[in-house]
């Protein structure tokens, strides 16, 4: 198990309302909660927009890594592509 280090600094809320955390999270999304007034937790975070939410449902997982597999062990070659476009071109599946 890992131990947990805290560590405190003091910062200075800036006129426009910001306040620095530090270089190493630049670019990163971050969650803020008032858990009281004055009292701010901030987490790192990774926001998955709704329309993509179902890719990271197991069953997808699943289904995916199976399909990433089988495409793996059976290279596309030109001709199951000609003959998949004429099956596309003539309508018959």
């Amino acid at each position: 198990m890992t131990a947990l280090v805290s560590q405190s600094s003091v910062k200075v809320v800036g006129a426009n309302g910001q306040i620095s955390i530090g270089k190493q999270f630049a670019g990163r999304q971050v969650l803020v909660e008032e858990r009281e007034p004055g009292v701010w937790m901030v987490r790192t975070v990774t926001v998955i927009p709704d329309n993509e939410r179902w890719l990271h449902e197991p069953q997808t997982a699943t289904d995916l890594r199976s399909a990433l597999t089988w495409a793996a062990a059976n290279p596309a070659s030109d001709s199951t592509t000609d003959a998949l476009m004429k099956r596309l071109d003539d309508g018959t599946e």
